[in-house]
């Protein structure tokens, strides 16, 4: 009796550990790790908003596009200080370093949503898809839905950035 028992907890040992392993090793792996995203929530009126996050690649990849059913527009963009003017601009594409974090931040690169639907409202989620070009030249879309907060979450990439007065509204701004 007591070797039955011994073989039924290695058989319960042996399923444990292959249920780990499958864990551990996903079907399908992402080809990028997507941390602390998020979107700046909006008011009634608001033509566009910013969606932030730390973009890590497995491979070296490139940003090529953002879509979202929320805007009429999604572009990723980037701001930069010319001269004494901060200008903000639609770039074509963003460079995703193999094992390098790239953060998506406010003052930054970032993701501009533009043509707003309707107001985003905190602590609710927006379907982002992002758009990746492998060296190949394949393309990768990654879904996700992300959060939106009126400002940004704990933990998020350069979050003392994104509270700074002006940081991405447009007033002062020339695009």
């Amino acid at each position: 009796m007591q070797a039955l028992s011994c073989s039924r907890l290695l058989a319960a040992f042996l399923a444990g550990l292959s249920v780990l392993s499958a864990q551990a090793q996903p079907a399908s792996a992402s080809p990028v790790k997507v941390d602390a995203a998020w979107i700046r929530a909006s008011v009634p009126g608001q033509a566009g908003t910013g969606a932030f996050m730390r973009l890590t690649a497995n491979e070296p990849l490139t940003l090529v596009g953002v879509a979202t059913p929320v805007a009429g527009v999604a572009e990723v963009h980037e701001m930069k200080l010319e001269g004494d003017v901060m200008r903000m601009r639609a770039i074509p594409s963003l460079a995703l370093p193999a094992g390098k974090a790239v953060d998506l931040k406010p003052g930054g690169h970032h993701l501009m949503l533009m043509d707003l639907k309707a107001p985003l409202k905190p602590e609710t989620r927006v379907p982002l898809t992002l758009v990746m070009r492998d060296a190949k030249g394949a393309e990768r879309r990654i879904e996700l839905q992300v959060p939106v907060a009126a400002r940004a979450p704990a933990g998020a990439a350069s979050a003392a950035a994104s509270e700074a007065p002006h940081a991405h509204g447009h007033a002062h701004h020339k695009h």
